[in-house]
Formats: C-alpha cells, sequence, structure tokens
C-alpha cells in the first residue's frame, strides 16, 4: 500500500515522506495511529501545500538533535546485571534497561530509536550504545556493565574512601587547632612577660 507519512516513524521515513508498505503494516498501525494516510492526489496536494511548514519543523529537529547528540556523547551509564565469577552474563542487556538508566539522567528516548548489541554483550566491561536521534543523526553512548558483586566492590571502596577522607580531614582539624592553641598560649606567655617588665620598671622607679 502506499502511503504519506504524517509524522517520523523510526526505520522508516519522515513527515510528508511517501512510501510503499505492507497492507497488514498500513491498515494495523499507520493508518489507524494517524502515522500515515493512504497515498492519493488529493492527500498529495495537502501536503505539497504544507511542504514549507514540513521543512521548517525538520530543521527544528535537525538543531534538536545535534544538540541532543552533544549531550549524549559525553554520557556513561551504569547497568547492573547478575553475572558469574568470570563475568559472564546470566541475562542480557536491553534496549530497555538502557531506556530506564537514560531517563534517570534525565533523557527521553523512544526504546525503538535504542540499539543494543546484545549479541555481543556478554561479559562485564564497557560497550557503547548507538542513539538513534533524526535523519542520519545518531550518538554513541558509553556503557559500563556491572555485576552485582563487581557493585558491592565499588560501593564498599568508596565508602572506605569516605571515611578515609573524613578521617584525613579530622586530623588536619586537630593540627589546626592545636597550632592555634600553641600560638595563642605562646602569645599569652609574650604578653605576660611584658607585663612582668612594666612592673618591674615602675617598681623601680
Amino acid at each position: 500500500m502506499k502511503i504519506i507519512l504524517t509524522q517520523d516513524v523510526v526505520n522508516l521515513g519522515e513527515e510528508g515522506d511517501v512510501r510503499v508498505v505492507k497492507d497488514g503494516y498500513a491498515r494495523n498501525y499507520l493508518l489507524p495511529t494517524g502515522a500515515a494516510v493512504i497515498y492519493n492526489k488529493t492527500n498529495e496536494a495537502i501536503f505539497k501545500s504544507r511542504a514549507a511548514q514540513i521543512e521548517k519543523r525538520k530543521e527544528e529537529k535537525r538543531k534538536e538533535a545535534r544538540s541532543l547528540k552533544e549531550k549524549l556523547d559525553e554520557l556513561t551509564i551504569q547497568i547492573v546485571v547478575s553475572a558469574g565469577e568470570s563475568g559472564k552474563l546470566f541475562g542480557s542487556v536491553t534496549s530497555q534497561m538502557v531506556q530506564e538508566e537514560l531517563k534517570k539522567n534525565g533523557f527521553e528516548i523512544e526504546r525503538k530509536k535504542i540499539e543494543v548489541a546484545t549479541h555481543a554483550i556478554k561479559m562485564t566491561g564497557s560497550y557503547t550504545v548507538l542513539i538513534h536521534l533524526y535523519e542520519n543523526e545518531s550518538s554513541k553512548v558509553k556503557l559500563n556493565v556491572v555485576s552485582v558483586e563487581e557493585l558491592k566492590a565499588l560501593e564498599k571502596k568508596a565508602e572506605e574512601e569516605r571515611k578515609q577522607k573524613e578521617e584525613e580531614e579530622r586530623k588536619a582539624e586537630e593540627e589546626r587547632l592545636k597550632a592555634e592553641a600553641e600560638a595563642a598560649a605562646a602569645e599569652a606567655t609574650v604578653s605576660e612577660e611584658a607585663s612582668e617588665e612594666v612592673a618591674e620598671e615602675s617598681t623601680e622607679e
């Protein structure tokens, strides 16, 4: 069936594009959801009259995609999974898991735009996930896959480092207070000696 897209559809096309799709796909999804209309002379004329508006929206989407790409390229997300001692995953990393982590970081990305090579992620470690943004624009988000045990070890290490830092700060504060006390005592001694000298001079007179 020949249709005209009324909105962007991932892996199919953008608003205003004319496509030929399977009848079932058109009748069961594209047409009922309003994502497309049947191609005919009337609808073609309507979309041609909207060409300038559609192109303006496309340019805005391009700018948004470029801005989003810059932010996503700098992002690193972490997913915790069950794994064996060797680091081999018991389950798999899915696009939904990535979507949820992106959401936690403030990015609302459609799941169908997230490409996770699950067959390539079999061990804990560092990977990249491809995010399709708009047209040919895409981003590669850094992904750290860690096991529950690794996460516990990292949290334990972070806690130990926090305690060590607190102890160092406590010792530094003690040293500071001690130095201040010694300086105050020395100043008091000098002041007392000066007072005694003045008193002796007065007595001699």
